[in-house]
């Protein structure tokens, strides 16, 4: 995965609440037995009209928050089916991160297996970026993850808290797997422990 240090672009605003899995990535998109192509489905019924068109009036689709690499999002973002395919999506839209309040626990935890940085942020926390990030001329933001700060400009930045672990992981670029290798050798040497300990299993 590609590491998570500190990150710069645009942050657009999709504040509504309990945005679903099924509005992230329509159940249409779940066909393929790949990755490729989920960038399309993703938020497939609001960015485009029913003749395939893009809708301008779609925030993603107005010039000043397209190829927006973070989502100011609603409460319980992600809710709805465990559907993993909406992640894929969103990391290939470009999304490197989701800043909210709450986030539907599966989702999260995709989120976390697959490199997308969500951040929890207190209410007015949130309002206040997302009044700052819906003006064009001030939706350009930096996460830092190592200070652990969204830096807004001109000296103001917004703390957050993220769990170690998973800090350490988006830093590194490892996913569940890369973490595990990380500790081979202490693996290979609880096996040869166990196994010296009950050789009938070999």
């Amino acid at each position: 995965m590609q590491p998570f240090v500190h990150v710069q672009g645009v942050a657009a605003p999709l504040l509504a609440a309990n945005v679903d899995t099924d509005v992230i990535m329509p159940k249409q998109f779940l066909k393929g037995i790949d990755r490729a192509g989920l960038d399309r489905g993703v938020f497939f019924d609001l960015r485009f009209l029913a003749d395939g068109s893009p809708d301008p009036a779609f925030v993603l689709n107005q010039a000043p928050w397209q190829g927006a690499a973070f989502l100011v999002v609603g409460p319980n973002f992600g809710c709805g089916s465990s559907r993993e395919h909406a992640v894929w999506g969103l990391k290939q839209l470009g999304i490197r991160a989701l800043i909210g309040t709450s986030f539907a626990g599966i989702f999260n935890d995709n989120c976390q297996r697959n490199g997308v940085l969500t951040i929890q942020l207190k209410p007015d926390e949130l309002k206040r970026l997302g009044e700052r990030v819906s003006q064009p001329e001030t939706n350009g933001i930096e996460i830092d993850l190592p200070g652990q700060r969204i830096v807004l400009g001109e000296g103001e930045s917004i703390a957050f808290q993220i769990d170690a672990l998973r800090k350490q992981a988006l830093l590194s670029g490892l996913d569940a797997i890369g973490s595990t290798l990380q500790r081979s050798e202490q693996i290979r040497a609880f096996e040869a422990r166990h196994l010296a300990g009950n050789p009938w299993l070999a």
